[in-house]
């Protein structure tokens, strides 16, 4: 037998929906339990193979602020998903964030971001792009305030990132880690 959710109870309904769930588990224990609902989100790793660079992002995280001070977090270009497809949503983001147009995405996953809390899985792509796919200014979006830088990273020192504690968004370090052990050979000196 499985656990029944038997009711939820909205407590919060804005840009997430915060819930709290009535679960009854197979031995019959009641338990509340508190859920992020926002749906499904996406993030890609546009990364140039001839220039060996990979883009990333930095901009303030409320949260990240409140729990430790930090005052930006490096991390690749990501976003919920508001089209029919992920490839679309990913493009779209990376266009917003980083003014790359991407064309075919190598897809990583679709993974739980935080199973313990949140509804929300998130499909993961690596994204080969050339010096002139540039098409926009990128910075993200005004209307949303989301003050974006965007970084040029080589890539043998993304790879130093990963391995010394420099990359500490998790969906980042996921794309990274994946590149390095799709593609190894962008990591070797020429």
């Amino acid at each position: 037998m499985a656990p029944i959710i038997r009711g939820t109870r909205i407590v919060h309904d804005g840009w997430s929906r915060f819930l709290i769930a009535d679960v009854t588990m197979p031995d019959g224990t009641r338990l509340k339990r508190e859920i992020e609902d926002h749906g499904r989100a996406i993030a890609v790793l546009p990364y140039d193979p001839e220039r060996r660079l990979a883009v990333l992002i930095s901009q303030f995280r409320a949260p990240a602020f409140y729990a430790d001070g930090t005052t930006e977090v490096l991390e690749a270009p990501a976003g919920l998903l508001d089209e029919a497809e992920p490839e679309e949503g990913a493009r779209r983001e990376a266009y917003e964030e980083t003014g790359l147009r991407l064309g075919s995405l190598e897809s990583v996953a679709r993974a739980w971001s935080m199973p313990g809390i949140s509804t929300e899985q998130m499909d993961l792509f690596l994204a080969a792009f050339a010096e002139g796919d540039r098409a926009g200014p990128g910075g993200g979006l005004a209307d949303e305030h989301e003050a974006i830088t965007v970084h040029e990273i080589p890539l043998a020192r993304l790879a130093e990132m990963s391995d010394d504690g420099g990359i500490t968004d998790v969906k980042t370090l996921l794309l990274v880690l994946a590149l390095r052990l799709r593609h190894p050979h962008l990591f070797v000196e020429r």
